[in-house]
C-alpha cells in the first residue's frame, strides 16, 4: 500500500500536459522543463521483477547533472545535495518511464531542481524528489559563481568546451 501525503492525488501525472507530437511540451505549460525517456530492461530489475531504486537514482541523478551543465553553462557541476526522495509506486520490464527535471532556483554557483518521474504505460509517478542541487566549480575544483540569474529552456548555454 503507498501513502500519499495530505491532498496530494496517487497519480499526479493526469495534472501534468503530455508532451506532444515531437515529445516537448511547451515553455511554461509543464511543471517539469526537461524530459527523457528510458526503457526499463531486464538488467534494470531488483529480486521482486520491478524496477531497482538505484538504477532509477543513477538515471535521474545523470540526467540532472546534463541539465545542470546545460543550464550553468560549464561541464564542471556536482551534486551537492538530494533531498528526501519519495519512491510512489514501480514500473516492470517493458514499461517506458519518463524521467522529468525543473529548475526551480539559482544561487550564486549552484541550481536547485525538482525531480518527477512518471511510469508510461500505467501514468502513475513513480518517484519525487523535491530538491536536487547541483554546484558549478572552477578548474581549481572548488564552487564557482556560473554568471547567471534565470531559468532557460533553450540549449544555447551548452558548455563552450562541448561545442564543436
Amino acid at each position: 500500500m503507498t501513502i500519499q501525503p495530505p491532498n496530494e492525488p496517487a497519480d499526479r501525472t493526469s495534472a501534468l500536459p503530455a508532451p506532444g507530437p515531437d515529445g516537448t511540451t511547451r515553455a511554461g505549460a509543464d511543471p517539469v522543463s526537461f524530459h527523457t525517456r528510458k526503457w526499463v530492461k531486464p538488467e534494470d530489475l531488483n529480486a521482486n521483477g520491478t524496477l531497482f531504486g538505484g538504477s532509477l537514482l543513477l538515471w535521474i541523478d545523470e540526467q540532472a547533472a546534463i541539465y545542470a551543465s546545460i543550464q550553468l553553462g560549464t561541464h564542471r557541476v556536482v551534486t551537492k545535495f538530494i533531498s528526501e526522495i519519495n519512491f510512489v509506486s514501480s514500473a516492470r520490464q517493458g514499461d517506458m518511464i519518463e524521467m522529468g527535471l525543473k529548475a526551480t532556483h539559482f544561487g550564486r554557483t549552484s541550481l536547485t531542481m525538482r525531480a518527477e518521474v512518471r511510469n508510461m504505460i500505467t501514468r502513475h509517478v513513480i518517484l519525487t524528489i523535491e530538491r536536487m542541487v547541483f554546484v558549478s566549480l572552477g578548474e581549481d575544483g572548488k564552487p564557482a559563481p556560473h554568471g547567471y540569474t534565470d531559468i532557460t529552456d533553450d540549449r544555447d548555454r551548452l558548455p563552450i568546451e562541448l561545442r564543436d
